[in-house]
C-alpha cells in the first residue's frame, strides 16, 4: 500500500507535533554516547522520519531507506540531511524482503504509520527480527482506533466502527491489524525481552487546521462506504454536515496514536 505525497506532507506537521516527546527524547539519550550509527526507515515514506530524528542524533549516521514507491523515495534520499550524515534509498517490498532490509549492521529500526498496516504474521516476523538481531526499534504513529469530534455527530460512532473495521483490511501484508497493532507489538516484544517504553501520539486538529480536516472525513467516509457498515445517505449526510461544521470554524478532532520504543533489556 502507498499513500500520495501530497497526503504525506499535509500530515507530516501533525504527525511531528503529534509524536511523544517522552518517547523520542529516550530514543536519542539511548544513542548519546554512539560517535556513529546507522538507522533503517522502513516505509520511510518521504522521510518525515528522518527529518524528525535525524537532528537529534548524533552527527555521523547513515540512514538506509527503504519504500516500494519509488517516487517517494526518491522525495526522502533528497531530504537536506544534517552535517555528517548519509542517506541510501533502497526500493524494497517489506512484505516480501523485510529480511533484506535489515541485512548487515544496524544500531536502529524507525517506522512511523506502519503497524496498523500490517498483520499479525508480518509483525511477528519484525520482532523475531529486530530481537535476533538485539537492536532496538522506534516505531511512532500506530493509528489505536479512539477518535472524537467537538461538536459530536449522531453518526460519529458508526462511522469510526466502520473506519475501525476497514483498517483490519489487508493493505498490502494480509490481514492487517490496524487499531490493535501498537498493544500487539508491545506484547510482542516484551514477551520476547524487550522493554517497551509506550506513549500516545494523538493528531489533535483545531478548528484552524480546516484542510486536514477535511481530507480526514473525506477519507472516512469512503472507507465507511467501502465497508458497507452504514447506509450510503447516511455516510453523506455525515460528510456534509462534518464538512459544514469545518468551514465554520466550529470543528476539533483528535485521532488516538501510539509511539514505541522498544529496546533491549540493558540497554540504556
Amino acid at each position: 500500500m502507498s499513500f500520495s505525497a501530497d497526503w504525506l506532507a499535509l500530515r507530516e506537521p501533525y504527525d511531528l507535533r503529534a509524536r511523544s516527546p517522552a518517547v523520542l527524547e529516550t530514543v536519542v539519550a539511548a544513542f548519546a554516547d554512539h560517535p556513529t550509527m546507522t538507522i533503517v526507515d522502513l516505509a520511510c515514506g518521504t522521510g518525515s522520519t528522518l527529518r524528525a530524528l535525524a537532528p537529534r542524533l548524533p552527527a555521523r549516521q547513515t540512514w538506509r531507506l527503504t519504500d516500494n514507491d519509488l517516487g517517494l523515495l526518491a522525495r526522502a534520499a533528497a531530504t537536506p540531511a544534517p552535517d555528517g550524515a548519509r542517506l541510501a534509498a533502497v526500493p524494497l517490498d517489506l512484505n516480501r524482503d523485510l529480511e533484506a532490509a535489515l541485512e548487515g549492521p544496524v544500531d536502529l529500526i524507525t517506522t512511523s504509520a506502519l503497524l496498523d498496516l500490517v498483520s499479525a504474521e508480518w509483525l511477528e516476523r519484525l520482532a523475531v527480527e529486530t530481537v535476533v538481531r538485539s537492536v532496538p526499534i522506534y516505531a511512532a504513529l500506530s493509528y489505536n482506533g479512539r477518535v472524537t469530534f467537538d461538536p459530536p455527530d449522531e453518526a460519529d460512532a458508526g462511522i469510526v466502527a466502520a473506519v475501525n473495521a476497514h483498517q483490519r483490511r489487508d493493505k498490502g501484508f494480509g490481514p492487517a491489524l490496524g487499531p490493535m497493532a501498537a498493544q500487539a507489538a508491545i506484547t510482542r516484544f516484551e514477551a520476547l525481552g524487550y522493554r517497551v517504553m509506550h506513549e500516545t501520539s494523538d493528531w489533535v486538529f483545531g478548528p484552524d487546521d480546516r484542510e486536514i480536516q477535511r481530507e480526514v472525513c473525506a477519507g472516512w467516509a469512503a472507507a465507511t462506504r467501502e465497508v458497507g457498515a452504514l447506509p450510503l445517505p447516511a455516510v453523506a449526510d455525515w460528510l456534509v454536515r462534518r464538512r459544514d461544521a469545518i468551514a465554520a470554524g466550529r470543528s476539533s478532532i483528535a485521532v488516538g496514536h501510539v509511539d514505541i520504543f522498544a529496546r533491549p533489556t540493558g540497554m540504556r
